[in-house]
């Protein structure tokens, strides 16, 4: 794979682990891995540098190896949402692999971040020398959105307070799975970027988690939350 010895880039063998740890590959065999690695090229995003801008050519898809990224979205009267995050493991612009379509949204890096990027054209001659590949690619896309539209249901029928608590307990829960302490969890997020995932607005995003952090739930810093129980936040969802 090219490029691998740069340092802090991963080799065919990580990137093989890599993608066992994507859903959207989870049923893929291994030989399937390897091909896939074997036409993986790794990149490396400054913090806060545009991976991809929304109406771009969708000619790539990205695997976070290190570091994240957040897809955003901007409203006509001049508000940015935060529509997702990317950790270690997060998959993103992985229609690219099937055709060339204009990208949905903006996608940037929050911190520096080394991902693995698939060109669609390799992974489409790849899906066409072993449609196998394409079989088990369409299931797991499907598992996906299946998720995806659930959980927008559930938001749909929740509060700021709810949205804004579930928010935080996901983004502990990927940092715990990253290695931080299962207690006083460090979340690296300023009130605006919590408010842009609950989708809501700094003002009642920032009321609530004063709320937390009476309550004892949290501790804010500048640009980090410290939460100190995850398990916590529970009582706050709903």
């Amino acid at each position: 794979m090219a490029n691998a010895a740069i340092a802090g880039m991963p080799s065919s063998t990580d990137v093989v682990e890599l993608l066992r740890r994507v859903p959207v590959f989870s049923t893929l065999q291994g030989e399937d891995l390897e091909r896939i690695a074997q036409v993986a090229v790794p990149r490396r995003f400054a913090a806060g540098q545009v991976v991809f801008r929304k109406g771009d050519a969708s000619d790539t898809c990205y695997i976070v190896h290190s570091g994240s990224a957040r897809a955003v979205r901007e409203h006509p009267g001049g508000r940015t949402i935060t529509l997702a995050t990317f950790a270690r493991g997060d998959i993103f612009g992985e229609l690219a692999m099937f055709e060339d379509e204009r990208r949905s949204a903006t996608v940037e890096a929050i911190e520096e971040m080394v991902a693995v990027a698939v060109l669609g054209p390799d992974m489409r001659r790849l899906m066409g020398r072993h449609p196998d590949i394409c079989m088990r690619l369409v299931i797991a896309l499907g598992r996906r959105l299946r998720e995806t539209n659930e959980r927008l249901a559930r938001q749909s029928f929740q509060t700021v307070q709810s949205r804004v608590a579930l928010a935080l307990a996901e983004l502990a829960q990927r940092a715990i799975a990253e290695g931080a302490p299962a207690a006083d969890v460090p979340v690296l997020i300023t009130q605006a970027a919590v408010a842009q995932l609950a989708g809501s607005s700094r003002e009642s995003a920032s009321r609530f988690l004063a709320v937390l952090e009476r309550a004892g739930v949290i501790t804010q810093r500048r640009a980090k939350i410290i939460v100190h129980d995850p398990a916590s936040l529970e009582a706050y969802v709903y």
